[in-house]
C-alpha cells in the first residue's frame, strides 16, 4: 500500500468515512457517474446474475448497486453501510431486503449465506484490505463470488485526487483515502482463499472528458476497476 499523502495535490480538509458520506449523501447520486461503477458491472460475464438468489451489499451507500442487482432479478439483497445519511436514502430507494448500519469488515450478516458478496467504491477508505476480503469470504457460500469495484490506484496517484465532495457551504472536503495497488488486492484476496475469475478496468474516455472537460489530460488513464473473485473450495 502507498501513502496517499505522497500524491495528494488537493490538500482538502479530510473527514472520516461516516462523517464524509453523511455530508455527501444528499448530492452523491448527482456526482457519481455510472461509468465509474455500474457500467463496469454491465460488462461482466461472470458471475451469472440469474443464478444469484441472495446478495450481500457491503458499503451499500444510497442503494445504487442494490438497485442494479434487483434489476437483474436478484430477489434478496442485504445492505450494510457506516453512514446513516446514505442508509436513509437506500431505505427510500427500497432495493434492499434488509439494511443495517455497520462496518464492512465485520458486517454482522450471517456467514456462508450469500451467492454473491459485492462492494463498490469503498476499498480506498480502508487502511488494510485483508479484513474486507476475509469478511467477504465469511459471508459467501462455496461456489459463490465476491465482486469488488475499486477507484483505480493509478488515477489517484496521477491526479492527486482523493475521494471528495462539495459540502453545503461550497467547501471541497476529502474523505479518508488510501492507495491500494492492484497487487495489494491480489495478495489480500489470495490470502483469504479467493481465486480471480475476472478483472476489468475502465479508462477516462470521450464520455468522461465530455462530462469533465478538465480531465482531457487524464485521457486513457484507468479510473476504476472491477475484480471478480470465486470461492472454489
Amino acid at each position: 500500500m502507498a501513502d496517499f499523502s505522497t500524491f495528494d495535490t488537493r490538500h482538502y480538509r479530510t473527514v472520516d468515512v461516516a462523517t464524509g458520506y453523511d455530508g455527501w449523501s444528499t448530492t452523491y447520486e448527482d456526482s457519481v457517474l455510472d461509468a465509474m461503477d455500474l457500467d463496469l458491472l454491465d460488462g461482466l460475464t461472470i458471475p451469472d446474475w440469474g443464478t444469484v438468489d441472495r446478495a450481500a451489499d457491503l458499503g451499500c451507500g444510497t442503494g445504487r448497486t442494490g438497485g442494479w442487482l434487483r434489476e437483474r432479478g436478484i430477489p434478496r439483497v442485504d445492505g450494510v453501510d457506516l453512514s446513516a445519511g446514505m442508509l436513509a436514502l437506500a431505505e427510500k430507494r427500497g432495493a434492499h431486503t434488509t439494511l443495517a448500519r455497520g462496518d464492512v469488515r465485520a458486517s454482522g450478516l450471517p456467514g456462508d449465506s450469500y451467492d454473491l458478496t459485492i462492494a463498490s467504491l469503498i476499498d480506498e477508505h480502508l487502511p488494510e484490505l485483508d479484513p474486507l476480503y476475509a469478511e467477504a469470504w465469511r459471508l459467501t457460500r462455496p461456489g459463490g463470488h465476491f465482486v469488488l469495484v475499486a477507484y483505480h490506484p493509478q488515477f489517484m496517484m496521477v491526479s492527486g485526487m482523493p475521494t471528495h465532495f462539495t459540502d453545503a457551504f461550497g467547501e471541497d472536503v476529502a474523505i479518508t483515502t488510501h492507495v491500494h495497488h492492484i497487487g495489494d488486492h491480489v495478495r489480500a484476496a489470495l490470502a483469504a482463499g479467493w481465486r480471480l475469475s475476472a478483472l476489468e478496468e475502465a479508462v477516462v474516455d470521450e464520455g468522461w472528458v465530455a462530462a469533465k472537460p478538465k480531465w482531457e489530460r487524464f485521457r486513457g488513464h484507468p479510473i476504476s476497476a472491477v475484480f471478480v473473485w470465486a470461492r472454489t473450495d
